[in-house]
């Protein structure tokens, strides 16, 4: 058998047996089954009843006399400041407000409570927004009108096409969930296969294996069968995570339904995971790769490793930006740079179109990269694999490419 896949060969097997890869690739499928278990036994057991919540209030207007029940929140109306505190003293009641006598042209209220908060409770506020609004609207408007005030956008967006028929697929995070979360994922598998490539290495040439494997083999055999075996065992666990996710989000649909039974995944999105994947875990690795031939300790390596570790994870610092204008210049650049393509192409698929000359760009630069990488990892793996308690410098890194 060929020398490379008898390399490969070995790296694949050694990488599924893994306790912790086994334990990440069934991770996800396990947690959503048992999400989905806890979510049905919950949904049986019968719900609590709503306390009602009483607070108090002192008109000192007059005319605030309707509309005391928001909800589960009850407004009890007393005629001085001293008989609200007397029931709030009795527990009566868990807090009262003032409306001033110049409540209008100011929109002041006074609010009292005995307890040591930040800012009013959401509830409450919506409250006594919705009593002190309906109060002042009574006269003027019906109760249909009053409702829209309080709440007068209820936005439905469609996407359509040139033709002005409804797309295809649509927007909103029902498209965003699943790439966004496969996105991470990614990142994760990606970063775990190419460290243990990075890990292995580091051992090898402190137990000095590496020079037992390197009189029977080349280094580009060797360099080849480690990253081919752990890359097909990372898009081993990428397939899982997929398949699953496909299987849970239809089980999911049909037991809970609501938003969930919305969720869908785009149609390109499965080809381009898998083709973003394969490309960022080969350029990973032999970045990987180039690290660890350089680096005298595979600790030290890691910490070298850390740099594009943190390149690869920029587009989610800039999440909030690609939400809301995923055609922005910034969404283009890091959609191009190999480095942080991969994440960058998985959020955008779930937030609009990536015009086809983007995704062709990005692949054929990514390509590049890897090509480029290999040329640079193979050439000073040569040279500094057999290197022991000492990094080369920069310089003498230059040197070797040029020699």
């Amino acid at each position: 058998m060929n020398k490379t896949a008898l390399i490969f060969r070995h790296e694949f097997f050694y990488m599924i047996k893994r306790t912790g890869f086994i334990i990440m690739t069934l991770a996800l499928p396990v947690l959503a089954l048992l999400a989905i278990g806890v979510y049905q036994i919950v949904s049986k057991i019968e719900k609590p009843v709503v306390e009602q919540v009483k607070i108090g209030y002192v008109d000192n207007i007059g005319n605030f006399t309707q509309f005391t029940e928001q909800q589960n929140i009850s407004l009890i109306r007393y005629g001085t400041t001293a008989e609200a505190v007397q029931a709030l003293n009795k527990k009566s009641i868990s807090e009262y407000f003032v409306i001033p006598e110049d409540y209008v042209s100011t929109g002041v209220i006074d609010r009292y409570t005995p307890e040591r908060q930040l800012e009013a409770p959401a509830a409450t506020t919506t409250a006594i927004r919705g009593f002190l609004l309906g109060n002042l609207l009574q006269d003027k408007a019906g109760s249909e009108i009053i409702q829209r005030v309080e709440n007068p956008l209820n936005m439905v967006t469609t996407r359509i096409t040139e033709t002005g028929a409804p797309a295809t697929q649509q927007g909103g995070y029902e498209s965003f969930i699943i790439p966004y979360l496969f996105s991470i994922l990614l990142v994760i598998s990606i970063f775990a296969s190419s460290g243990y490539l990075l890990q292995g290495l580091g051992e090898e040439k402190e137990n000095r294996i590496m020079e037992i494997l390197l009189s029977s083999v080349s280094t580009t055999q060797l360099l080849t069968g480690k990253v081919l075996g752990l890359g097909a065992a990372g898009l081993v666990q990428v397939i899982v995570w997929l398949g699953s996710a496909v299987l849970m989000l239809n089980l999911a649909s049909s037991t809970i339904g609501g938003f969930i039974s919305t969720i869908h995944i785009p149609s390109n999105f499965i080809v381009l995971g898998i083709v973003y994947f394969i490309l960022g875990y080969l350029m990973f690795a032999v970045i990987s790769a180039g690290v660890g031939a350089v680096s005298p300790t595979a600790r030290e390596g890691q910490q070298l490793s850390a740099i594009f570790t943190v390149a690869a994870v920029i587009p989610f610092y800039f999440m909030p930006l690609l939400i809301n204008t995923p055609n922005n210049p910034v969404s283009t650049v890091l959609t191009l740079f190999p480095i942080t393509a991969p994440v960058t192409v998985m959020a955008r698929l779930g937030l609009s179109d990536i015009a086809p000359w983007e995704l062709a760009t990005s692949i054929i630069l990514l390509i590049g990269f890897i090509i480029g990488g290999l040329w640079f990892s193979a050439k000073i793996f040569r040279t500094y694999l057999l290197m022991y308690g000492k990094r080369p410098g920069l310089k003498e890194i230059a040197k070797s490419l040029r020699g």
